[in-house]
């Protein structure tokens, strides 16, 4: 298997079990459990961030165009409007 494909492949798969964690952590009353699910998620959120790395510096992964100020400015209106939905 060609290495870009590996280096991807991964970095979807770990994007993936983030999210899972996002919508798992939240749904538990177990403290223990929760805690546990946190460390899980941040030692995978370090191996995403390495991962991401590796793809950047061999040209694997392009990532979006950075935002400019008025897109910006235009989300976080939205998020802190006060009206409500």
């Amino acid at each position: 298997m060609e290495e870009k494909i590996m280096v991807v492949d991964s970095l979807e798969s770990v994007n993936a079990e983030l999210s899972k964690f996002g919508d798992m952590i939240p749904q538990t009353d177990n403290k223990q459990l929760k805690q546990t699910l946190k460390q899980i998620r941040n030692q995978c959120e370090m191996s995403q961030e390495e991962l991401y790395e590796i793809a950047r510096s061999k040209s694997y992964y392009i990532p979006a165009e950075k935002a400019t100020e008025e897109e910006i400015a235009r989300v976080k209106s939205i998020f802190t409007s006060d009206t409500t939905l």
